[in-house]
């Protein structure tokens, strides 16, 4: 099991936002992948297994690198759906569980989230794309320190804001090193109101992890919201069988609150518990 490790911030946060290449997503900043697998494959990073990924053209490589170098379609969906419910952030700590690209937790963020946290597999992806794009999206205009908005132009501009970045934490590592990491640690901890995640049901061999992961952070009147393909070909996945996955454990209850029946079919599930209250 990859272990647990928390990401500090630099003292100087624009430091991170040196030698990136930043574009628009969905709205926000966000670092360019292309130009960060070039990083990998020039042998600029010390996990070796990621770069090995890229090498291989692979979004997988369980148990090394579990695909967060790419924004996958769920993740757009689950932003849209934040964004049709305005689904309030304000004063929740909020998790964004297998982030990648952090996308969905800085959507929280930029929502006055009180705290919000990343998690990622892999180190890599926390370094060089999570971190970034939350410095880049944590930036603020002048004297109203407002958020600063697109074109991108006003990136170089704007100066990032303290008070936004103090509000997160970053970590990597397996889920289950995770949770122990936090759930021990000698910072104080405050089980999380909100837990959005995407495309993390893909393999049927991690819903035991997931789900252990979930209950143990998940604050008693919490909520998940997660984002998922019908079915993961090849890999074994799919909504049916994690909806009785959890069934079978009868810790949560499960609810579709939004089918995207475009392609593929996917959906937005909401989890609580089944006692709460």
């Amino acid at each position: 099991l990859k272990a647990a490790k928390e990401h500090r911030i630099p003292e100087d946060a624009n430091q991170i936002l040196e030698n990136k290449t930043m574009e628009m997503v969905a709205g926000l900043y966000s670092v360019k992948i292309s130009t960060v697998e070039k990083q990998l494959l020039d042998g600029l990073h010390r996990e070796d297994l990621v770069s090995k990924s890229v090498l291989a053209h692979s979004d997988l490589v369980p148990g090394a690198y579990e695909g967060g170098l790419k924004i996958w379609e769920c993740t757009f969906d689950l932003l849209d759906y934040c964004s049709e419910t305005e689904m309030q952030f304000t004063d929740k700590t909020v998790l964004d569980l297998g982030c990648g690209a952090g996308l969905l937790g800085i959507a929280a963020l930029r929502g006055k989230a009180k705290e919000v946290h990343f998690q990622d597999y892999n180190s890599t992806v926390i370094e060089e794309i999570t971190l970034p794009n939350t410095v880049a999206n944590c930036r603020v205009d002048g004297d109203d320190r407002k958020i600063s908005k697109p074109p991108s132009k006003k990136l170089k501009k704007a100066k990032c804001s303290p008070d936004l970045l103090a509000k997160c934490r970053f970590f990597s590592g397996e889920w289950s090193k995770v949770s122990q990491l936090l759930l021990s640690g000698s910072k104080p901890f405050s089980k999380y109101d909100l837990i959005l995640t995407s495309e993390t049901i893909y393999n049927p061999d991690y819903y035991g992890a997931l789900h252990d992961a979930l209950s143990q952070l998940l604050a008693e009147r919490g909520r998940v919201y997660l984002a998922s393909k019908a079915h993961y070909f090849g890999v074994g996945g799919g909504v049916p069988l994690f909806e009785k996955f959890i069934e079978e454990r009868n810790v949560f209850r499960t609810n579709t609150v939004k089918i995207i029946d475009k392609g593929l079919k996917r959906f937005i599930i909401e989890m609580a518990f089944k006692f709460s209250g």
